[in-house]
């Protein structure tokens, strides 16, 4: 019988961070001693990981993986560039974007419940490299797309790696067009999703706090103006349609000419191919959009080092 119990394992690893294999050899290997387990694991380096997870990590890499008529898009973050090219890291991102694919679920926890390849779980396999390269490391967010006819093209800017860099893109095309054709379109539009970097699909996707703040700000200015009400009212309703326009994927005027609205390149696109494409969906994550990187004074951390 075990000398410890599910709630030693649980206190051990919300102490240390490391993973329940590795607490439960720990345990057994010191019949039971939680303050023993503490230290059999900050031995072996897997405590580590607890201290490191408070830390910004907003570089990494982001993997893109396409099978047949789905695809996916894995954000995996590291505190520094230079992890992203180690290869322990870029194993591991390749090999989360392919469980992804495989569960279908945008879903972190359950990707990090997923058995990993050659033993364990996502989320232990995370805490064993946090321990093993030295920074904290985050699975931050997933997303799949899937046509039920047609193709799910991916593309990767700034590629680091087969499919893995800083900007991946899918663009889902429902059609029964000819592979060739969608495939051509789909990487056209994948670049114009890079460069572009819409918010929605449409204006109906759009983030409605995002809708009220542009709202808010364009309310402001048009009050500014000095002009009647009712006129203040249709600068805003005006602006308010301007910024969906230009951040409605369907709607941004396609980059290759700036003219051409994206709905009516899609449109064209199928009129020449004889049947019907529709633009179904996409996905854009660039590596550490929107996390809050932390600002350091490297010559005064030096400092501060020389000096004790």
């Amino acid at each position: 019988m075990a000398a410890y119990t599910a709630a030693d394992v649980k206190a051990l690893r919300e102490r240390t961070g490391a993973g329940m294999m590795d607490c439960k050899k720990a345990l057994a290997e010191t019949n039971g001693d939680v303050e023993a387990a503490v230290d059999n694991l900050r031995a072996r380096g897997l405590a580590a990981a607890a201290k490191k997870s408070s830390r910004t990590a907003a570089e990494g890499l982001v993997g893109i993986a396409v099978e047949g008529t789905k695809g996916v898009a894995v954000e995996v973050n590291s505190e520094t560039d230079f992890v992203a090219k180690n290869d322990q890291f870029q194993d591991f991102v390749r090999n989360v974007t392919q469980k992804a694919l495989e569960l279908s679920a945008d879903d972190v926890d359950a990707l990090k419940a997923a058995e990993y390849p050659g033993g364990g779980t996502v989320g232990e396999k995370l805490t064993d490299n946090v321990a093993t390269i030295g920074e904290n490391q985050q699975i931050r967010r997933i997303k799949t797309v899937s046509v039920s006819s047609g193709v799910v093209v991916p593309y990767m800017h700034n590629a680091s790696a087969a499919n893995l860099g800083k900007i991946g893109v899918l663009v889902a095309l429902e059609s029964d067009a000819p592979a060739d054709v969608l495939e051509s379109l789909g990487k056209q539009l994948a670049m114009h999703i890079a460069a572009a970097f819409p918010q929605a699909l449409d204006a109906d996707g759009l983030d409605a706090e995002v809708i009220d703040r542009e709202r808010a700000i364009a309310r402001e200015k048009a009050a500014e103006s000095g002009k009647p009400a009712d006129v203040q009212e249709k600068m805003v309703d005006g602006a308010v349609k301007k910024f969906a326009k230009e951040n409605a994927l369907l709607s941004q005027l396609f980059v290759m000419d700036n003219k051409t609205p994206i709905s009516d390149v899609v449109a064209k696109a199928g009129k020449d191919a004889g049947t019907q494409i529709v633009l179904k969906d996409y996905v854009r994550f660039q590596l550490g959009e929107g996390i809050e990187k932390e600002q350091s004074d490297f010559a005064a951390e030096v400092a501060a080092a020389v000096n004790g």
